[in-house]
């Protein structure tokens, strides 16, 4: 395991949550929220290692920017902003939430105190339903819901989602945390009146590579090695490929990869009875004698 690149990686990841945590985005939109944020990743030398997930009030995840996409914050909104760096493919994973309406304050702060609580009880061993556990109690003391269908997930090298969840509700049985593994705690918040769970929306723009199988398509073939060269497995973003793609080649380029299997798109996730929901996120990698949170 390339422990210093995961540290690097951290580093930088954490720096630019800070930012965005003190920052005013009101007015801004979410292309200009993404590529700010993308920017000052790139900017400290590392590459992003997703595209940054800018998720509004009752979207809990995966809604990232389209092309000049003019969907803009306001000061009521609760806006999840989700980022990743990444150093050779090891992987810092974060995310905070900003709000600018007092009334939601407590919810973003359960979702700090309940990943807080999550850290403090990390070393190499340790159950992930346990996690789990305190998590729910962090989240249900307060008065709120954790979402019980999202949870944090290994990381290895070019793989964002590696296998282990690490469950935001206590479950029965799972596995014990590896030492020298990384992982990603991502405890996800909803009011009292929520259903606790979310599910798939219609919208889809955050892609990653399934397979490097060429379709016999010569655009598609192009984009596909594109996509391969630039983020390898990684996931990406329409915007990402436009900087240098005419967006309407590349929409259909993308469209025949997703229809041939070559590409996968992935779904926002909305809260089921449509209640906002708060995120907290820290990379962790356990030891023996307790645990280096990465994105501290």
């Amino acid at each position: 395991m390339q422990l210093e690149d995961y540290i690097k990686a951290g580093k930088i990841a954490a720096e630019v949550r800070e930012m965005v945590r003190k920052k005013n985005w009101i007015g801004k939109t979410v292309y200009e929220i993404c590529e700010e944020v993308e920017g000052e990743i790139v900017k400290r030398g590392a590459k992003c290692a997703f595209p940054v997930n800018t998720s509004i009030n009752e979207i809990a995840a995966h809604y990232t920017a389209e092309p000049n996409d003019p969907i803009t914050i306001k000061d009521s909104d609760l806006v999840k902003i989700d980022l990743g760096a990444q150093i050779n493919g090891y992987i810092a994973d974060t995310a905070v939430t900003v709000c600018y309406d007092p009334q939601y304050d407590g919810l973003v702060q359960t979702a700090e105190d309940a990943l807080s609580n999550a850290m403090s009880m990390i070393k190499a061993g340790v159950k992930a339903s346990d996690i789990g556990r305190t998590i729910e109690a962090t989240i249900k003391q307060m008065g709120f819901k954790p979402i019980a269908n999202l949870s944090g997930h290994s990381l290895e090298q070019y793989t964002i989602h590696a296998g282990r969840s690490i469950p935001n509700i206590w479950s029965i049985g799972g596995f014990s945390l590896s030492e020298n593994t990384a992982y990603a705690c991502e405890p996800f918040v909803t009011t009292e009146n929520g259903g606790g769970f979310v599910r798939n929306g219609k919208i889809k723009n955050i892609f990653a590579l399934n397979s490097r199988k060429k379709t016999k398509d010569e655009q598609a073939d192009k984009l596909l090695d594109f996509i391969w060269e630039r983020f390898n497995m990684l996931p990406f973003a329409l915007r990402w490929i436009t900087k240098e793609w005419d967006e309407k080649k590349a929409r259909e380029s993308l469209e025949y990869l997703i229809k041939k299997k070559a590409v996968q798109a992935y779904p926002i996730l909305i809260e089921i009875n449509e209640q906002r929901v708060a995120q907290a996120e820290h990379t962790f990698i356990p030891n023996e004698n307790g645990v280096t949170v990465t994105t501290l």
